[in-house]
């Protein structure tokens, strides 16, 4: 992409907001914001795309990402301030969520400088879209049972299994990929981490389609499809741990802001459409109230950015609960009270919430990890 990008300038955060609420409320747009889900999957696509360079294009691409990899060298503070500002701005969610939430911390974190200049800035642009290879069938909240293999050979590794719930497959460039490859290691130390291009031979998608009519999953299979070594984040056998930082990203701060994004939007048409009836005064007040807890305790999180890791994984469980099950609640009473004509979106909210408290880890394994390391339970 050639065109000219303004980069935020180094503000305080107050200013900042001011900015980006000025930027979202000239920039989302009305086609998007008025569809209330009436939207073909085509059109719905189109606008996502359009968003994700449009982000880029106004300077507010990764905020938090360093700037020689095409991000706003800012802070999680930034990120979370943004896209709350977004939710109340109705603003679409990009394809590229998956790759700046977990890709990009995940590179940061443990990735080659070869891998950083290679992967991010495209990421950054809205060029390249990411999915994520985790799932199994027979290995979905027991993540160590995985039982894709990566085969040693000249050069790389020889990819072979199955992937299934993989979110953006349909329209992923990459993958990032967590498979066996020292099957004979004790448990946790046989996995590696690889990143996979999903445009070349034995690679084949199924699509899953949801309760709700969408497809936003697919089934990926991988037949002998080859990684190179420079294309494996971290040692051999380190996979468990890159994982396991990448999970915690997955529940933390930036990904809760992309959630709040639409909650915040669906309590808002709520407010908007059925504010005025008396009767529905206290259950919307408490919806209201539960949205904003959840941007407090977001608030929360960013404060723990640089301090105790143990502490932050237990912030991002407790995040996990409170979005999913709010956003729950939220559109099982907009498809009670909605008006006729916003039945079609509360329908289709309702349906894609459900799966909420599954994926991302369970809620029954985030109430275990807080009975555990929060309040010392025994197992």
């Amino acid at each position: 992409m050639t065109a000219s990008v303004v980069r935020v300038p180094d503000l305080d955060l107050e200013s900042f907001a001011a900015r980006a609420e000025k930027w979202l409320t000239e920039s989302v747009p009305a086609r998007w914001r008025e569809s209330r889900g009436r939207l073909s999957n085509e059109e719905s696509d189109e606008l996502r795309r359009d968003w994700d360079r449009k982000l880029w294009q106004g300077g507010y691409s990764g905020l938090s990402i360093p700037a020689e990899y095409g991000g706003c060298a800012l802070g999680l503070a930034e990120e979370v301030v943004f896209h709350v500002l977004a939710g109340k701005a109705q603003a679409p969610d990009g394809f590229t969520r998956v790759g700046k939430t977990l890709v990009a911390p995940m590179l940061i974190k443990s990735g080659t400088a070869e891998q950083k200049a290679k992967y991010l800035p495209p990421l950054m642009r809205g060029d390249e879209v990411w999915c994520q290879g985790f799932s199994e069938p027979e290995a979905g909240s027991d993540l160590a049972n995985i039982q894709t293999r990566a085969r040693r050979v000249e050069g790389g590794y020889l990819l072979s299994g199955r992937k299934t719930w993989t979110s953006f497959a349909q329209h992923a460039d990459w993958c990032f990929v967590l498979a066996q490859t020292q099957p004979d290691a004790p448990r946790y130390r046989n996995l590696s981490m690889f990143l996979v291009g999903m445009h070349q031979p034995g690679i084949t998608l199924s699509d899953i389609k949801q309760i709700s009519g969408a497809v936003h999953f697919a089934e990926t299979r991988f037949e002998d499809v080859f990684v190179a070594d420079s294309d494996r984040v971290g040692e051999d056998g380190e996979g468990w741990k890159v994982a396991m930082r990448v999970l915690g990203d997955e529940r933390g701060g930036v990904e809760t802001a992309s959630r709040y994004v639409e909650i915040r939007s669906d309590v808002d048409l709520l407010i908007r459409t059925v504010g005025d009836r008396p009767a529905l005064t206290a259950r919307l007040r408490e919806l209201d109230v539960r949205a904003e807890l959840l941007r407090w305790q977001l608030a929360k999180v960013v404060d723990r950015e640089v301090g105790d890791p143990e502490r932050l994984l237990r912030s991002a469980s407790v995040l996990k609960v409170m979005w999913s099950e709010l956003w729950q609640d939220v559109t099982r009473f907009g498809l009670e009270v909605s008006p006729a004509a916003d039945r079609d979106h509360w329908q289709y909210q309702y349906l894609e919430a459900r799966a909420a408290s599954i994926y991302s880890g369970t809620n029954e394994i985030q109430r275990n990890i807080l009975s555990e390391r929060v309040l010392g339970l025994p197992r």
